[in-house]
């Protein structure tokens, strides 16, 4: 390790396998030692259940494996990115989100990193849809980069993004998602400068007219009185937001209407009123149905429970192996197009009959042949939209 360096691994590192868990290092060797070394394999990547009791997650994830992989000589297929997926099949068997057909030992070395960038990635959009899908439709941005290292603050914010939310807070996050990032005000602004008025005049004379004018007002004073100060020195302004501790929130739900029907009384209808401080699912929901118009929200999806899932041999020199508790042989994903109800089988060609009533799609795709890209890249927003139309055909949370 250089001297003086952070610790975050480079891509270079990541790539040639230093990152990854020893015995993978050392199962090449024995292999290789013993003639194994040009054993060709099966391998899928599936999930044997997702955490709290989710019914449903987003894979996320898939296109920097893509460039981790490229180069290795190996064909990958898996799920669309963005794909809302269950982890079984009605009959336990578990969808196989990704296959892999290679020489084990040409290709074991990244197993660690891939699961790594789909376990996290995965975890994180899935949150940020829950929370979406809470939200009832007003807007959501992602606050959580301060709650994470900064080595994987476009890892969090591009997962965020493609899960749901609507903005991201970070520069590097929004060159990722082709997005402007999206930011208010931080409280030391106001204490540095002295005062809400004085902060609020600053802020608008100096940072570029096409960025959202939103203010924090809970700095010094009642949020009622913060709320006309931003209106009296900001012109044309968006919205003000509301950053209040839960230590001294009382009734939230209160405070907003208080700020609400102060801005209203004062011909302010058209400034929105956006929340964040220590928000999740449940209280985003809570507040849907209030006159909040968007929601801030970190922790509870930079910090969301990463997927637990697990790459195995399937298939070895053409027949199938499995180690206990897992089913053998390549298989692949189907899903229902109306309920999203999934299903797995040893053939690509067959005819599955969802439980309510409509056939199944095969929905691999390939997407590396040899080490090389099939396809170009999908963008963010691509992936993003197609991830809220799949939410619609989704009741529960």
């Amino acid at each position: 390790m250089t001297k003086g360096r952070l610790f975050s691994a480079s891509e270079e590192e990541i790539r040639n396998g230093y990152t990854t868990d020893v015995y993978f290092d050392r199962t090449k060797r024995i292999l290789e030692a013993r003639g194994n070394g040009e054993t060709e394999v099966w391998a899928e990547v599936t999930g044997s259940s997702l955490p709290r009791d989710w019914k449903w997650a987003v894979y996320c994830g898939l296109e920097e494996v893509l460039r981790l992989a490229e180069g290795y000589p190996i064909d990958m297929y898996s799920v669309p990115e963005g794909t809302v997926f269950r982890a079984r099949s009605q009959n336990s068997v578990r969808i196989p989100l990704m296959n892999i057909h290679g020489v084990y030992s040409r290709f074991g070395v990244i197993e660690t990193p891939l699961l790594g960038m789909l376990c996290q990635p995965s975890g994180v959009a899935t949150c940020a849809a829950r929370t979406k899908m809470a939200a009832g439709g007003k807007s959501v941005t992602a606050f959580g980069n301060r709650r994470m290292h900064p080595a994987i603050s476009g890892v969090l914010d591009r997962s965020a993004f493609i899960g749901g939310c609507d903005a991201v807070s970070s520069r590097m996050g929004g060159d990722i998602t082709e997005t402007e990032p999206l930011g208010t005000t931080p409280h030391a602004l106001m204490l540095v400068m002295g005062s809400n008025e004085e902060a609020f005049r600053s802020f608008d004379e100096i940072i570029e007219p096409e960025v959202p004018r939103i203010m924090l007002i809970d700095t010094f004073s009642d949020e009622r009185t913060g709320a006309m100060d931003a209106c009296r020195s900001v012109r044309n302004l968006m919205g003000v937001r509301l950053d209040t501790p839960g230590s001294r929130r009382g009734n939230f739900k209160e405070i907003i209407d208080e700020v609400r029907w102060e801005l209203d009384m004062n011909g302010y209808e058209k400034v929105g009123i956006m929340v964040s401080g220590g928000l999740d699912e449940i209280s985003v929901a809570a507040l849907s149905g209030t006159c909040v118009t968007g929601f801030g929200v970190g922790t509870s999806i930079s910090n969301a429970p990463t997927l637990d899932l697990s790459m195995d041999i399937v298939e070895k020199k053409g027949e199938p192996v499995s180690k206990r508790g897992k089913f053998g042989g390549r298989k692949y994903a189907y899903r229902c197009p109306d309920c999203l109800c999934m299903d797995a089988s040893l053939s690509s060609g067959d005819s599955i009959t969802c439980s309510c009533g409509c056939e199944m799609d095969m929905i691999e795709e390939k997407v590396l042949e040899g080490g090389k890209r099939t396809s170009k890249p999908r963008g963010a927003k691509e992936i993003r939209e197609s991830v809220i139309e799949q939410l619609q055909l989704i009741s529960e949370l």
